[in-house]
């Protein structure tokens, strides 16, 4: 999807409204902040808004995700075109999440390696302190990778 297309799309059908920002924004019970970011193609809006945008903007999601007016003779077109690039974000993103989820799980079995390598066996150049911190510098990655993969699982929803 072309969210730049959107934006402009989203920027053009508001006019033909002659609505603000401001008024858009007031009547989808969000900021005009978030208005003026999906109109410069900087983020989207949130599915749940999806369906009252549009019917502020009399067009469909279909026009929406095409970022264009949809010719009737061209809808069906149009839509097994979003549809296809709807399902490539999709895959994408659970691939990128499938990625982070084996990280998170190298880390977390690299961290027990290391307590346990540390409390079984009596290293002399390390201390306790230091056991400590680098078990703790690796949950750390682990929980900042978790906390990215909830983050792209519900972008999914």
């Amino acid at each position: 999807m072309d969210y730049f297309k959107i934006g402009n799309f989203i920027t053009e059908c508001r006019k033909e409204k002659n609505l603000t920002q401001e008024e858009l924004a007031e009547k989808l019970g969000v900021s005009s902040k978030s208005i003026s970011r999906w109109e410069n193609g900087t983020t989207r809006p949130d599915y749940s808004k999806l369906k009252e945008l549009c019917k502020e903007l009399d067009i469909n999601v279909n026009e929406f995700l095409s970022g264009e007016r949809i010719e009737e003779r061209n809808y069906m077109k149009k839509a097994e075109e979003n549809f296809i690039n709807l399902k490539k974000n999709v895959d994408k993103t659970l691939k990128i999440l499938k990625f982070i989820r084996l990280i998170s799980i190298i880390i977390i079995i690299g961290a027990l390696a290391v307590n346990v390598y540390f409390n079984v066996t009596n290293v002399k150049n390390f201390d306790k302190a230091t056991t400590i911190l680098v078990t703790n510098i690796l949950l750390y990655i682990n929980i900042f990778c978790g906390s990215i993969a909830t983050i792209l699982a519900y972008k999914i929803d």
